[in-house]
């Protein structure tokens, strides 16, 4: 696994329960601020998608993902309102009230 696979999923890991991160976030903690879409990339093959809560990662205005690996846009909804994350009909988090 490359170092910037490990720093992803390091960061992710640390998002706790009840709260997003964007992909522009993790990509700055992983101290390269234009990867977003690199860590997106990175999300889609994570080997341990709960231990690894790679849903708890939305884009920078707060959508899920459309296609979200583990099970769809609606698994993704789902995970999300489990934690007490309120998810909108048209899948947009707020991040004003859950970003971390």
């Amino acid at each position: 696994m490359t170092n910037f696979k490990n720093k992803v999923f390091e960061a992710i890991g640390k998002i706790p329960k009840g709260k997003v991160a964007t992909y522009g976030q993790i990509a700055i903690l992983c101290g390269s601020p234009n990867a977003s879409r690199a860590v997106g990339n990175v999300l889609h093959k994570n080997p341990k998608p709960i231990i690894i809560p790679c849903h708890r990662v939305v884009n920078s205005k707060g959508k899920l993902a459309k296609h979200f690996a583990f099970g769809g846009i609606e698994m993704q909804k789902q995970f999300l309102i489990e934690e007490g994350i309120v998810v909108s009909e048209d899948y947009i988090v707020d991040l004003d009230r859950y970003v971390w």
